[in-house]
């Protein structure tokens, strides 16, 4: 089954679609293994990983779509992707929508901020007009050459216009064609409840830790009304929250022997990035090609 095939199946569910952020490639194979149905990655994570800077609009969509090319590669499992404000007017969405798709990637998401956008979450953000942000949407619907890539719609709006035109633009974007409704940080559960109600499609909700918005776990999430569930800065805190302990511990002790209970051992990355597997393969070629070499007739 085709990625996107099974990510717009996963929408579609009764159940919610849970969907950890994964900070690189080696983060999809470790959520792959935890049994994960899916996975996004988000630009906040993509600019940490990759620069080591903030999420505002540094990452050009050749070094995007590169990224997910490699993420993809990792992994067996669909990708909601992020386009940001799709790096620029209609025909660069259209142009965003073909490298993603070429990735691999199963789905991505337009935002309506202004370019430099800025972290969902974060203040001063700046929305375009509404006519802008659809012709946006239509073009990525339109550009895409797999009828079941997912196209999310998200509106940062409500944290600069209010709640009623969030979900206004969200409704507009559902009746434009958008498969997937975002509605960026509503403040409290009674917005959420709002948005699930109101906007006539399949909702996510965002889970950001110490974000705008509350947390609440999936159960909770999907008795609101929301289809799927993204928590994509976790990973990210949570690796560099590892490597800020691990560092201090190898700078004040010179050796990582206090440390030795949070890491992985040398067999067990081996075999959580298939070396055994490679191996196997590797060993399965050669004895075929000598295989062969034996069966041939010598001149």
């Amino acid at each position: 089954m085709r990625r996107t095939t099974r990510l717009r199946q996963l929408i579609a569910a009764p159940r919610i679609v849970v969907m950890p952020g994964v900070h690189d490639a080696l983060g999809a194979k470790i959520a792959e293994a935890a049994g994960f149905d899916a996975i996004t990655q988000g630009g906040y994570s993509a600019t940490a990983s990759l620069l080591g800077a903030p999420d505002s609009s540094q990452l050009s969509l050749t070094e995007m779509s590169q990224m997910y090319s490699r993420i993809a590669d990792a992994t067996a499992l669909p990708i909601l992707a992020d386009a940001d404000t799709g790096f620029g007017n209609v025909t660069n969405v259209a142009r965003t929508v073909r490298l993603y798709e070429k990735a691999g990637v199963a789905g991505l998401f337009i935002e309506d901020q202004v370019f430099p956008k800025r972290c969902g979450h974060m203040a001063g953000k700046a929305v375009v007009p509404t006519a802008e942000w659809l012709a946006k949407i239509r073009s990525a619907l339109d550009a895409r050459v797999d009828p079941d890539f997912v196209v999310m719609a998200r509106t940062d709006a409500l944290a600069v216009h209010g709640i009623d035109d969030a979900i206004e633009r969200a409704q507009l974007a559902r009746e434009a064609g958008a498969d997937l409704l975002f509605v960026e940080a509503p403040t409290d559960v009674g917005q959420m409840r709002r948005i699930c109600r109101e906007v006539p499609g399949p909702c996510l909700a965002n889970n950001v830790e110490a974000g705008r918005t509350p947390i609440l776990a999936a159960s909770e999430l999907e008795a609101i009304g929301y289809a799927a569930v993204v928590f994509p800065v976790a990973a990210t805190y949570a690796v560099a929250h590892a490597l800020r302990d691990l560092f201090a511990t190898i700078r004040r002790t010179g050796t990582t022997a206090d440390a030795a209970s949070s890491l992985v051992t040398f067999d067990e990355f081996n075999e959580l990035v298939g070396l055994s597997a490679q191996r196997r393969r590797e060993s399965l070629l050669t004895e075929d090609a000598e295989a062969r070499v034996a069966r041939h007739p010598r001149t």
